[in-house]
């Protein structure tokens, strides 16, 4: 098990060759694996639900990378003009490239990848998993727009994790739709009780975060292995 209590934290400048983009990396001493956070519309690295989900993924070992998915200058653009945020097929093509900069660096590239995707990110997120199929080891939706990810369902065959407030009526819908699309073995919706779309009530963003780390640790560790080799 890893020891979590040590944590290296630094900033990132990750060049897809394409791209350069600004990220968060957190990496526990011992992790096994590193999630990957794609965030909503209209957010960025520095989204608090995001950021608190993280932590408590660091709190169990695992690592975690959270980055922009839009450059400055896209960013400076699109608060105006929207163009980039519903772009799902460049969210994706930024996840896809971000993932291939871990894979190229000597201390992530031997961890187990999953995705951690909010709204819009969703999508990214699971478009990235059907094109990297033998890289994503799991996916967790909070608040996703999985539908937007069209016909990459079809490919997604990581296990995946859709987590979806009880009052958000028109999202859950959508997700319940999506997830019957995704070919996936394992494959789980959970609705929280009394939550909204953002996950603001108390003790909400806890459940998502709890549910997120069971999740991840169960596919991206050794953990559930050795729990059930010893059982």
């Amino acid at each position: 098990m890893s020891d979590s209590s040590v944590v290296q934290e630094r900033e990132v400048i990750i060049d897809t060759g394409e791209v350069r983009l600004e990220g968060n990396l957190a990496v526990p001493q011992g992790a096994e694996g590193l999630v990957i956070f794609a965030h909503g519309s209209g957010s960025s690295r520095f989204s608090p639900r995001n950021r608190f989900v993280a932590r408590k993924l660091q709190e169990v070992g695992l690592a975690t990378l959270l980055f922009d998915l839009l450059t400055s200058e896209e960013e400076a653009v699109d608060i105006y003009t929207r163009e980039y945020r519903f772009n799902i097929s460049l969210l994706a093509h930024r996840v896809i490239g971000v993932t291939q900069w871990v894979l190229q660096q000597p201390g992530l590239s031997a961890l187990n990848i999953g995705y951690f995707g909010a709204s819009t990110g969703a999508a990214a997120a699971l478009i990235a998993a059907a094109s990297l199929p033998e890289v994503a080891r799991a996916v967790v939706s909070r608040g996703g727009r999985p539908d937007l990810a069209g016909e990459a369902l079809l490919k997604v065959y990581a296990p995946t994790l859709f987590i979806v407030g009880e009052r958000d009526t028109i999202v859950l819908k959508l997700n319940q739709e999506a997830l019957a699309l995704i070919p996936a073995p394992e494959k789980q919706l959970v609705i929280v009780p009394g939550a909204s779309h953002l996950f603001e009530e108390p003790g909400a963003l806890e459940e998502v975060a709890r549910l997120a780390a069971a999740w991840f640790t169960k596919y991206l560790t050794s953990q559930a292995f050795e729990a059930k080799r010893i059982g």
